[in-house]
């Protein structure tokens, strides 16, 4: 067993290694992905190839058996060169990975994770509807039993790769209840009959991921597709997002971290009254507070992963919440000032770095908003 020293060495030379790859393969590529809204057909393959896309199967499946932190590693310094590239590592982590590590049974796990563990797979959370965004307990799609299947019937939307998903987690509610009670959960492989995909918009950022609507007319599933236990599928959701919140936070603090990198490189280059910007101390303190609020970000995000990778879960819901708001939040002030630095040249698409300060915004909102999470945080404080 390594001990702590040996295991922040490694740790860091994973970092390294993914940093290696990120700015080689991916960072050339990020603004080309964002202007034609097109993930390039190789990325997902570099990234299966490197344990990225399945990081978190364990190895008992087939996969690298990766730790939260790995996974938050390498979504950082994949976001740190392209935001939408980070959305491919651990890409059905949250949609099938967890869900059948918490609450699936062997069997389930023995036939859908070492298909994940091969790396060329992305699958998909269905949850959103047009009706509910923060308030998942609303869901209207239903599921109702008929012998040995469930039948589906509803709508999903802003379901992010739903375009490319192999498997879909879909949500939807099995019996009247109070809240989150009634809803269950089932695993459904995309080309099922009665499951048809709609179109992605066009998005202000994470460009190249498409965030589709999903259709369910009468799609019938059997009855081993039902993931844990029936009118629990909202209960365990919860828990799958406490570990998943902190990979966006991850990918935030990578957008925050590259948007500090090109206003740093910028500052030095750019020369206004006999000097470079970054020697002003308008803009010299724009970038000292940059760095101060990412490497905040950093350590409190790395503290929350270290908890659950430890198994110390009591207090995860409420530190997730909190690492996900501060580093999203972080993301958006730094991306904003990063623009800032680079004045009338940030305003253009060609500089790059306000596709940064687009990426961001989606931090703020998605995988439960800001806001969701001061809920969550208020909430936990005054239970105490």
């Amino acid at each position: 067993m390594l001990d702590s020293q040996d295991q922040a060495a490694e740790l860091e030379m994973f970092r390294n290694e993914v940093r290696k790859l990120a700015q080689k393969e991916f960072a050339p590529l990020a603004q080309k992905i964002d202007e034609e809204d097109l993930m390039p057909d190789h990325v997902e393959g570099l990234l299966g190839d490197f344990g990225l896309m399945q990081i978190q199967v364990p190895e008992a499946y087939g996969g690298p058996g990766g730790s939260l932190t790995m996974t938050c590693v390498a979504k950082e310094e994949i976001a740190r060169a392209s935001f939408s590239i980070s959305h491919l590592v651990g890409s059905s982590d949250f949609a099938v990975v967890l869900p059948l590590l918490h609450f699936g049974t062997e069997e389930q796990r023995q036939k859908y994770l070492p298909d994940v563990a091969t790396g060329k797979i992305c699958s998909a959370v269905a949850m959103t509807e047009p009706g509910t965004g923060s308030d998942v307990s609303g869901i209207k799609t239903t599921a109702h039993r008929d012998g040995d299947d469930w039948v589906i019937n509803g709508q999903k939307t802003y379901i992010t790769k739903g375009d490319k998903a192999k498997y879909f987690m879909i949500y939807a509610r099995t019996s009247d209840g109070k809240g989150g009670d009634g809803i269950s959960t089932f695993i459904v492989e995309s080309g099922t009959p009665g499951l048809t995909i709609g179109k992605s918009p066009k998005k202000m950022g994470l460009r190249g991921i498409k965030s589709v609507d999903l259709f369910f007319d009468n799609l019938r599933v059997p009855a081993e597709t039902l993931v844990g236990e029936e009118g629990k599928g909202f209960k365990n959701a919860m828990t799958c997002l406490n570990y998943n919140r902190p990979t966006v936070g991850a990918s935030a603090l990578g957008v925050a971290q590259g948007a500090l990198d090109m206003a740093l490189a910028y500052a030095k280059e750019r020369v206004q009254f006999g000097k470079p910007i970054g020697h002003h101390q308008g803009i010299g303190f724009l970038l000292a507070d940059m760095r101060i609020q990412i490497e905040a970000a950093r350590a409190l995000l790395y503290k929350v992963t270290a908890m659950a990778d430890a198994g110390d879960t009591a207090q995860l819901a409420e530190m997730a919440a909190v690492a996900k708001a501060f580093c999203s939040d972080t993301a958006m002030k730094v991306t904003t000032d990063a623009v800032q630095v680079f004045g009338g040249a940030g305003y253009l698409v060609e500089t790059g770095v306000e596709r940064l300060m687009r990426d961001a915004k989606v931090t703020q909102i998605y995988e439960g908003t800001s806001q969701i999470q001061r809920i969550i945080i208020s909430r936990a404080m005054m239970a105490d």
